[in-house]
């Protein structure tokens, strides 16, 4: 009895289904600039062009939270970190400062004043993130303030026509 031989199953290669972007900057409105402008390309470098609406929701939301580090967050001398991360279907980014007793609030049942001068940021953070929140620093003064944005899954490709 002679059967057709098959061909070994080879599983395919997937790309990692993690990819991270970690940087600091200088605690400046220049500063601030160019990690917004890092994020849309770093975005657009994994797949998420730069008109897409992930790519500017996470750019408006770094740029957010970047600007709240530098104004609020500023300690002389002292740089913020951006970490941007994609894990599976959710992109998570983190801005870092030094200055511990500055928390942000998350209380976002509140809308700002339409005429006060400040309050926004977070409170945008809260209408276009899916998750958002602080944590303290981990083994030095200051906060993470980070976002989480949920992906679409996209279709599984069928293997038969």
């Amino acid at each position: 009895m002679n059967r057709a031989s098959t061909p070994p199953v080879v599983e395919q290669q997937r790309p990692p289904t993690t990819r991270e972007f970690t940087m600091q900057f200088t605690s400046t409105p220049r500063g601030a600039r160019l990690a917004r402008r890092l994020v849309s390309h770093r975005l657009d470098d994994w797949g998420h062009p730069y008109t897409s609406t992930p790519n500017e929701t996470v750019t408006l939301i770094a740029a957010e939270l970047t600007a709240n580090a530098v104004r609020h967050g500023h300690v002389p001398g002292r740089d913020f970190r951006l970490r941007l991360l994609l894990a599976a279907t959710t992109l998570r980014v983190e801005v870092t400062d030094t200055r511990t007793e500055r928390q942000p609030t998350t209380d976002t049942a509140r809308t700002p004043s339409p005429t006060g001068e400040t309050g926004r940021g977070l409170y945008l953070v809260s209408q276009l993130a899916d998750r958002f929140g602080w944590l303290p620093r981990v083994g030095a003064p200051g906060k993470t303030v980070w976002a989480e944005l949920d992906l679409p899954v996209p279709p599984s490709p069928h293997p038969f026509p």
